[in-house]
This record gives C-alpha cells, structure tokens and sequence, in this order.
C-alpha cells in the first residue's frame, strides 16, 4: 500500500466537494453524477463528446451487469461493432482518454473504482 494512496483529493461539483481518491476515483460510487464526469474532465483537461459519453455510458452499464469493470479487449469488441473497426480501435480509444487510456481515465470519469491490478 504506498502512502500516497491514502490522499484525499475532491472535486468541485454544483458548489459541492466530491470525495476522490488521490488519482481522482469515486471514494463513493453513488456520488457520481454526469456533472462530476464533466468536472473532473475539466481538470484533466478533456472536453468531453458525444463519443465520450458513450464510453461512460457503456462503462457504467457493464459494470452494473456484470459487477466487475469492462476490460479494454471488451471495450474494443464493442465500439468496433458499433463505430466500426478504425474508431473501435485500441488505438483510438486512448486517443479519447489520453490520460490513462480508456480503462483508467474511462473508469475515473465513469464513477467506477480502478481495476483490479492497477494499484
């Protein structure tokens, strides 16, 4: 466990402090709002597209389904079958979420918990 881990950071959401984690994580999953994505994009510098949502969106259905996070070859599955094969690439993907790829950021913004083995 490295000490940093335990830092609390927030994020300014309509006037309040949402609890995160020191990379910016959900303390509380049912804190999450589609405002908390959009500031916390904000801060990593992301403006966020309709492209964006959808990814969110997906992240946070996959996990109430099946209870654990999307992994980036079920992300690439899916958005190739629905964008198509260049934008349901891997390779753009971590275009969309360049700070942490689509697993980590995607993740972060989607008021998920970090995956397994990426402490």
């Amino acid at each position: 466990m490295h000490m940093h881990a335990n830092l609390q950071r927030s994020v300014r959401v309509n006037g309040r402090d949402i609890a995160t984690d020191s990379e910016g994580y959900l303390r509380n999953l049912q804190d999450w709002s589609e405002d908390f994505a959009r500031a916390l994009a904000r801060e990593e510098n992301l403006t966020l597209t309709a492209e964006h949502w959808e990814v969110i969106r997906f992240l946070r259905e996959y996990y109430q389904e099946h209870g654990v996070q999307a992994q980036v070859r079920v992300m690439i599955r899916h958005f190739t079958q629905v964008w198509g094969a260049r934008r349901g690439s891997n390779h753009y993907l971590h275009e969309l979420f360049p700070v942490g790829g689509p697993q980590k950021q995607g993740n972060r913004l989607a008021g998920l918990l970090r995956t397994k083995g990426e402490h």
